[in-house]
């Protein structure tokens, strides 16, 4: 079945642009467009899309407020933020809220599909230099022990996990199974009330655990 998108950004020229380079994927289909956050809901009930491509700054609902609602649903859809520049409050602020990962809108086609791709098989966009330098300049500190509730192995995994790594790779790094990875990092989302790894991430270094743990 083909990825179903949906695009949010008030510049119709960009929404022109995301539509141009996703119909050349053969497993993506753009099924609607909308120039505010504010027609997102409707939207969503009417075509139900599997990738929302969420623009940050719009203007009446933004792209933090929309991603919030969506991630409020019981199976929510994934986000998929972007934006013009990567080291922004709005950025970061979307992330928290749920969003998968985030794409600049300079990004070349073959990347701007794989993202699409990657988002939509569950997988979150991470780019650990940019994540870190979010935290850094936007970030509100909690307590360092925020993850003592994580076993040893579920630390190790959160670890690999800030460093971008997917299941594959870190089942690779432990000489493990996907699988088993897979279970490690359901308990490490749970345990941290995250949704998604993106949020752990955040998580990981606003609690001071990715600064303090030992390399």
């Amino acid at each position: 079945m083909a990825i179903t998108t949906l695009l949010v950004d008030d510049e119709p020229l960009v929404r022109s642009g995301l539509r141009a380079v996703l119909a050349g994927a053969e497993d993506i289909d753009v099924v609607g467009e909308a120039g505010d956050g504010a027609e997102v809901p409707a939207l969503m009930a009417r075509l139900r899309p599997s990738v929302v491509l969420m623009d940050v700054r719009m203007p009446r609902i933004d792209g933090i407020s929309a991603t919030q609602r969506l991630m409020a649903a019981a199976d929510p859809t994934k986000v998929l933020v972007v934006t013009t520049f990567e080291n922004d409050e709005y950025v970061y602020a979307a992330l928290r809220a749920g969003a998968s990962g985030f794409l600049l809108k300079r990004s070349q086609p073959d990347e701007i599909v794989q993202a699409v791709r990657t988002v939509a098989a569950g997988d979150s966009l991470l780019f650990p230099a940019a994540i870190r330098r979010l935290v850094g300049s936007f970030g509100a500190g909690t307590e360092p022990d925020s993850v003592k509730r994580l076993s040893r192995r579920e630390r190790g995994v959160l670890l690999l996990m800030a460093r971008g790594m997917s299941n594959a790779e870190i089942a690779g790094e432990l000489f493990v199974t996907v699988e088993t990875v897979k279970t490690h990092v359901g308990a490490v989302l749970g345990k941290l009330g995250a949704r998604n790894r993106t949020q752990a991430v955040i998580h990981a270094y606003e609690s001071g655990f990715i600064s303090s743990a030992p390399p």
